[in-house]
């Protein structure tokens, strides 16, 4: 039993894979008139559908909001009867009816002509009422359902899924929303903490930074590591530059070159031009920067590229950016 679950499954994502697949020919001029509705749109996007439809609304509604697009979803019941005073003359209204004849929809259809709102329909049908009043239609009919009954709307709900993702992300590039931009709308959680913190945020400053001279000592450059208790120091020149970084890696190989920990200079043993980041950057560019260079720790610079923080991999998972 459990293979033709598997199989079952499969048929499924098949079915809706296809659906996708199939929206790809069609999108033409009217998606691009579709986009240059809602960028010319002085007001909000409002959102609507009934039942499954309705679900996907709301999340297309939710997607628009988050990637610059004012947008939110009004229940066409509602809107009926009294929640249509959302919608102003500014607006445009994006209606999602897989028949195209949903008649709470199709009933505001009128009240919307009437205050001259532009009207994106994504539908299944392209004779539908829905479809033909529209002032852009959107074709998201799909072949069949993944529902063996060919009942329960699945692929059909999918297509108008991808659909809506599809405008939603070629209105953000249109818009040239940035991952700054998204940061705002998204300032809680996991999310917001890669997008909100930057390295100066994060880093160490001050005396809490391990930084010795480029004439120390080995063992000298070993106690600042012990005193700072970042595993690193950073070796710096008379004007605050960074010439190199010591950390316990560089140890271990002098160790293993049996060097005299008493009269070797740090110069000797550091790794010379070391990674930098500077304290403007993101938190998570510079968590991309050690993972791909394999380090676990960054000197800090700040404009003119004098030494001002340390950061490392400690201080990253703290802050929930990794």
């Amino acid at each position: 039993m459990p293979d033709k679950f598997c199989e079952l499954g499969r048929a499924v994502l098949e079915t809706e894979a296809t659906a996708i697949s199939n929206l790809i020919p069609r999108l033409g001029e009217s998606f691009s008139d579709a986009c240059r509705l809602i960028l010319d749109c002085q007001g909000r996007v409002v959102v609507t559908g009934m039942g499954k439809s309705g679900h996907v609304a709301g999340k297309l509604a939710a997607t628009l909001a988050s990637t610059g697009t004012p947008a939110f979803f009004v229940h066409p019941g509602e809107a009926s009867h009294g929640d249509l005073g959302m919608i102003t003359p500014g607006d445009v209204v994006v209606a999602l009816s897989n028949s195209g004849e949903t008649d709470e929809i199709n009933q505001l259809i009128p009240l919307i002509k009437r205050r001259g709102i532009g009207l994106v329909a994504i539908t299944g049908q392209t004779r539908s009422t829905l479809a033909t009043a529209a002032s852009v239609h959107l074709d998201v009919a799909v072949e069949r359902e993944a529902c063996p009954l060919g009942l329960a709307p699945t692929a059909s709900t999918t297509a108008s899924l991808a659909m809506g993702d599809a405008l939603a992300i070629a209105l953000l590039e249109a818009r040239g929303f940035t991952a700054d931009d998204f940061a705002l709308s998204h300032p809680g959680g996991r999310l917001g903490r890669r997008l909100l913190l930057h390295v100066a945020d994060l880093m160490h400053t001050g005396e809490a930074v391990p930084r010795v001279g480029a004439q120390t000592s080995l063992k000298e450059a070993l106690l600042e590591i012990t005193r700072r208790g970042l595993g690193m120091t950073a070796v710096i020149d008379d004007n605050e530059q960074v010439v190199g970084i010591f950390t316990d890696g560089d140890l271990r190989r002098a160790l293993d070159a049996a060097v005299d920990l008493q009269t070797v200079r740090v110069t000797e043993v550091m790794t010379p031009d070391p990674r930098l980041i500077g304290e403007t950057e993101l938190a998570a560019e510079a968590a991309a920067l050690m993972e791909r260079h394999s380090i676990n720790a960054l000197l800090v610079t700040d404009g003119e590229g004098r030494l001002c923080g340390a950061l490392n991999m400690h201080d990253l998972l703290r802050a929930g950016v990794l």
